[in-house]
């Protein structure tokens, strides 16, 4: 069962607001409370407890919400006797909304759809984490759908803080912001209504990894781990912790494992996949290093009641005819069996999916290691299809349109239609 949001009159909203405003943080909720946020998209009457969106409507940190800048947002209001479906804001082209709030889980609740005409939404939050693909309405349908989004900060509880590489204060800020943004994409978005609600509650998956799992900002390039988000349901919420050019002991040294622990709950799981950069070490026995760095982090994990996962690495697209990761799979498996924790072997899922890509292996890379958004659909399907199969208790946050896949039936690649995101650039993530 979903928590319902408890409709709060418009003027508690406000004092909430004014009692934020004056505290200096500008968020629209104060600590402890858990009224949810609403909002009315659209030019037309505002339903009683929401706060009205305009197109004109600017994020302002002052304000705590709004649309960010440089996208432009239109406004239609088709009549009606009911509020919040009888108008909306739409645009031709992907547009960004935030809500300031504080560091966990929210569960956002969207209303879309177009009382004349037809839409399609495609739904990412924060760094393009996929949380709705290609939502569909017809004409005169209005749908809610609801998802949970992690956000954080890079303060730890009880001091200290992640050490950020330079691109995680620039490309990546939305990562560590007090924000969460969600990106309306797809044909022609249709939004009526957002409510976000703490979440805090619900078990969190966090990532920790590199390139090849951390939320990639900018298109073409893309992780499984920023596509994980579109399989599980409204009760999990995926906390991406990963991060480029990461080894397990850079993480260990940055605090990302710290982080993670700081915010882990009985209840939580944690998904490791090391070794890319792992495998650069030209120390002595580095790893078996690796492999003690695994071992600790399996019994730290579980001493605070969470359960982890271990996931060997993905394979370069090299790794089709020959295995490019030395001992570092075997590694991970070796712990797996003798710690006797949940192993997803995605090194031999990939092998076995990009040998069935045949000639369309290069349509699911960007580079010789890095996937594009296609690529790394289907490798958080094998990811999601290894859980399900492994019987993990995770499983059953599996949504209900997943089907199952076989790594050796790939979807065909010219079937994929995932909308791109609006912001690219050309330089490669660190790691390789």
């Amino acid at each position: 069962m979903h928590r319902r949001c408890r409709r709060v009159p418009l003027a508690v909203l406000i004092v909430l607001a004014l009692w934020c405003a004056d505290a200096g943080n500008g968020c629209l909720w104060a600590q402890g409370q858990e009224a949810c946020l609403r909002f009315d998209f659209g030019p037309g009457p505002v339903e009683p407890g929401y706060i009205q969106i305009l197109p004109a409507t600017r994020y302002r940190d002052d304000l705590g919400y709004g649309f960010e800048e440089g996208f432009s947002v239109e406004g239609a209001n088709h009549g009606g006797s009911n509020a919040l479906s009888r108008d909306f804001c739409t645009a031709d082209q992907p547009f960004y909304f935030s809500v300031k709030v504080p560091e966990g889980n929210c569960r956002v609740t969207v209303t879309l759809g177009d009382l004349s005409g037809e839409s399609s939404t495609t739904v990412k939050a924060e760094l393009r984490r996929l949380m709705l693909e290609k939502v569909r309405t017809q004409s005169g349908q209005i749908v809610k759908r609801c998802f949970v989004v992690n956000t954080r900060t890079p303060d730890i509880a009880g001091g200290g803080q992640v050490r950020l590489k330079d691109r995680e204060k620039t490309s990546e800020a939305w990562a560590w912001d007090d924000k969460l943004t969600l990106e309306f994409n797809g044909e022609r978005p249709c939004v009526c209504a957002i409510e976000v609600v703490r979440a805090n509650d619900v078990p969190t998956v966090y990532l920790l990894g590199d390139s090849t799992v951390c939320d990639q900002p900018l298109e073409p390039w893309n992780s499984w781990g920023q596509m994980l988000t579109r399989f599980f349901n409204p009760d999990i919420a995926v906390a991406n912790h990963a991060e480029s050019g990461e080894s397990i002991r850079s993480s260990l040294g940055a605090a990302r494992v710290d982080k993670v622990f700081s915010l882990l709950k009985p209840g939580d799981y944690v998904l490791a996949q090391f070794g890319h950069n792992d495998m650069k070490s030209r120390t002595p026995s580095a790893s078996d290093i690796y492999k003690a760095h695994l071992k600790k982090l399996v019994a730290d994990v579980r001493a605070r009641g969470a359960t982890p996962v271990l996931v060997t690495s993905v394979e370069r697209k090299a790794g089709v005819d020959r295995d490019t990761l030395a001992d570092y799979p075997a590694k991970v498996r070796e712990v797996a069996l003798e710690d006797d924790v949940a192993l997803i072997d995605l090194h031999a899922m990939s092998k076995t999916l990009y040998r069935a890509l045949g000639d369309d292996l290069d349509r699911a890379f960007q580079d010789g290691t890095h996937h594009n958004n296609f690529g790394s659909y289907e490798l958080a399907k094998c990811v999601i299809e290894a859980i399900r199969q492994s019987k993990l208790d995770l499983a059953k946050f599996i949504l209900d349109d997943y089907e199952g896949f076989d790594p050796n039936c790939p979807d065909p690649a010219d079937h994929f239609d995932v909308p791109v995101s609006p912001m690219s650039e050309s330089p490669k993530p660190d790691g390789n």
